[in-house]
């Protein structure tokens, strides 16, 4: 580690914060966009939008580096993760621990020109990035653990724009957490066999022999959350294409992991971007179309 130069030490922790693989970016910006233009109700103030997706870069970073910390000892047994920085002993514990609080501090500041209920929020956002990885440990699906760490930018948006957190709020949550159970699981199935060998708990060996079924069922639960949520708020024909398409692109991901090959479910892991791309133009575009009176 001592004989890296500093642009060497700096590309080192770029890939521990995994910007290089901007998909977990996405999947935790894109219930956050949902929320903001909800809550706000179609418009969000340009603060909050800065705020939040550079909160959400910042908060993902930090997450990761705690996740390669907390799987230091696993990661080089797994076949995907062994030459991250970590397993790979290219990075110190230290220097992980301390760029991990640093993120962590980074988000923190980034709030305090928010409200009070929302610095609040966020130091239950940030215990949840921070305990998420060891969860893994001792909860049968800690991809719901997930969602909840994933989707906790939702209430935030909510008490950002209202200064209240509504029921809507709690049920876009809930919606984010079946479909983090159904994108991860999708994601856990392509590690499942070294997960089993090193004794990580997933929701792929959970589910087991019904892994494809809670997949679709999780997708269902995220679909018909977010409808409830959308007919609740009065919206319109392009918010309900949004979920079609949504639907359709869930149906997809059937076909790719239904045989369970690690490729094609790693490929519907990372198509779930589109998922909530898809979501949010819906829910955009049916706003842009109702302007207020």
């Amino acid at each position: 580690m001592s004989a890296l130069s500093l642009n060497q030490r700096l590309v080192e922790y770029k890939k521990l914060m995994r910007l290089d693989k901007p998909i977990g970016i996405l999947l935790l910006l894109w219930p956050t966009l949902w929320a903001l233009w909800v809550a706000a109700d179609g418009r969000p103030a340009l603060l909050h939008v800065l705020i939040f997706v550079l909160g959400t870069v910042l908060m993902r970073s930090a997450g990761c580096v705690i996740n390669d910390y907390a799987d230091r000892d696993f990661d080089g047994h797994v076949e995907r993760t062994k030459e991250r920085p970590l397993a790979a002993k290219r990075v110190s514990t230290k220097e992980a621990l301390l760029l991990a609080a640093g993120l962590s501090l980074l988000s923190f500041v980034l709030v305090l020109p928010l409200n009070g209920l929302t610095i609040a929020l966020s130091v239950p956002a940030v215990f949840l990035a921070g305990s998420y990885p060891f969860t893994k440990r001792f909860l049968a699906i800690p991809q719901a653990y997930l969602g909840i760490a994933f989707g906790f930018g939702i209430p935030m948006a909510f008490a950002a724009a209202q200064a209240t957190v509504p029921l809507e709020a709690w049920v876009m949550l809930v919606a984010n957490v079946f479909w983090a159970v159904a994108y991860d699981t999708e994601y856990a199935m392509v590690d499942r066999p070294d997960d089993l060998k090193i004794g990580i708990k997933t929701s792929a060996i959970t589910f087991g022999r019904f892994d494809v079924l809670a997949v679709m069922l999780c997708y269902l639960a995220t679909l018909l959350l977010l409808g409830w949520v959308g007919l609740a708020g009065g919206r319109g024909w392009p918010f309900g294409a949004g979920l079609a398409v949504a639907a359709g692109l869930m149906v997809y991901h059937y076909t790719l992991i239904r045989h369970r090959e690690r490729g094609p479910c790693f490929k519907a892991f990372l198509h779930n971007n589109w998922v909530g791309a898809a979501i949010f133009a819906g829910w955009a575009l049916d706003y842009l179309l109702r302007p207020v009176a």
